[in-house]
């Protein structure tokens, strides 16, 4: 609804802010008086006579010109709006908006994040690793950008779509990575923005059917959905892949992971999101821990660093030497990254270094790493299992 509101109005922050108050309405009215036979056009509606009522404020100052034009193009548009299901789809054309290039790179990100993903600013902050101020500054420059430039709130014609896409297949990827890992919480799955991505990576695939990197993200988001139910119990105790409950992994979606890799690979264009799909692919095959092919998944890692020259990746691909060829080799490849800032304030770069010191017997340094991992986790979950291992050291 916001997404379809933003369309009407042409300005994010009257859009958001007069939802807000459409919502706020509602709740007044509806217990009162029923709740419509349409909520979502009602919301809507009211939302639009409530932007009406602000740009018509702002619009009898004499200085406000513009706010008489967004006026007069407001009341161009239908009083009443009957139909939800408009073509091809609202968050599409939201996506796009905010993933036009003349937004930098990490502001189209951060935009579609708290747009469409739902992501509060601190949140999207520590995605980011910048403090809550500057990223709340970044999302006002972007929404001040769009509506001052004009950027056109569409979905982009054929011709224009291989240069915009990457960009999106971006956000969608870190909009899933936030609800399967969450970067703080109670919780570590936010099932609603799994959902969320892998919605929006379908609507993708089915816009550009033949961009294999795109239906490489949708293979990798359901393969890793797969495991989604198994990472942490009804408690909320988490479990590493080793140790997860392989007869409750969704056999349908790795089924349709495994297809969509195949697919993708066979239009002969490679690229990171396939080469992830098909490490996941790996992973979801194995009927056991020890049938995983390590020795691939690391050549597959280090085929991935030739296109994006991450330490993440580096550290994912010691993990996999580890698991293929010893602790020894793998602990000399992690303790090679020491000198990287960003691993270094990541809970994950300390938890997979105490795991290979634990592996070598080499317990007070684990433990000094667990508890260096333990004081960087922000999740309940994962703060539970590391202090879980420090326990048994």
């Amino acid at each position: 609804m916001l997404a379809c509101l933003i369309r009407f109005v042409g300005d994010f922050d009257l859009a958001e802010d007069a939802f807000q108050e459409a919502v706020l309405t509602a709740l007044d009215r509806w217990p009162r008086d029923g709740v419509p036979a349409n909520p979502a056009a009602w919301l809507l509606t009211a939302a639009r006579r409530k932007a009406i009522d602000r740009v018509r404020r702002e619009a009898r100052r004499p200085e406000k010109h513009d706010a008489a034009q967004r006026l007069a193009a407001l009341r161009a548009e239908p009083e009443e709006i009957d139909d939800m299901h408009t073509i091809p789809d609202e968050r599409l054309r939201l996506i796009f908006t905010c993933c036009h290039p003349a937004l930098a790179a990490e502001a189209q990100v951060a935009l579609t994040l708290r747009t469409l993903g739902g992501l509060t600013t601190e949140e999207i902050a520590r995605a980011f690793l910048v403090s809550e101020p500057t990223m709340s500054q970044r999302l006002t420059r972007a929404k001040q950008k769009i509506r001052l430039a004009n950027i056109p709130y569409r979905v982009p014609p054929d011709h224009e779509l291989p240069d915009r896409v990457h960009a999106v297949l971006a956000v969608i990827y870190l909009v899933f990575n936030e609800g399967y890992a969450a970067t703080a919480g109670d919780t570590l799955v936010r099932r609603e923005l799994c959902t969320e991505a892998i919605r929006l990576a379908r609507v993708i695939v089915e816009l550009m059917p033949d961009e294999p990197e795109a239906i490489g993200l949708l293979a990798l988001l359901r393969l890793h959905d797969a495991r989604r139910d198994t990472r942490v119990d009804d408690d909320g105790k988490l479990w590493l892949l080793a140790d997860q409950d392989r007869t409750r992994w969704d056999r349908d979606a790795i089924a349709e992971g495994t297809a969509l890799v195949d697919r993708a690979l066979r239009l002969g264009r490679p690229g990171p999101y396939q080469i992830q799909a098909a490490i996941a692919a790996l992973h979801a095959e194995a009927q056991t821990a020890d049938a995983t092919d390590w020795s691939q998944i690391a050549a597959l890692y280090a085929a991935l660093l030739r296109y994006t020259n991450s330490p993440v990746v580096e550290l994912n691909r010691a993990v996999a030497v580890a698991m293929a060829d010893g602790p020894v080799l793998g602990l000399r490849l992690v303790d090679e990254l020491a000198g990287v800032e960003l691993l270094q304030r990541s809970h994950l770069f300390h938890a997979t270094r105490a795991d290979l010191l634990r592996r070598l017997e080499r317990n007070e340094e684990a433990r000094a790493a667990y508890r260096q991992a333990l004081d960087l986790a922000r999740t309940a979950p994962e703060q539970a299992f590391l202090r879980e291992q420090l326990e048994t050291l």
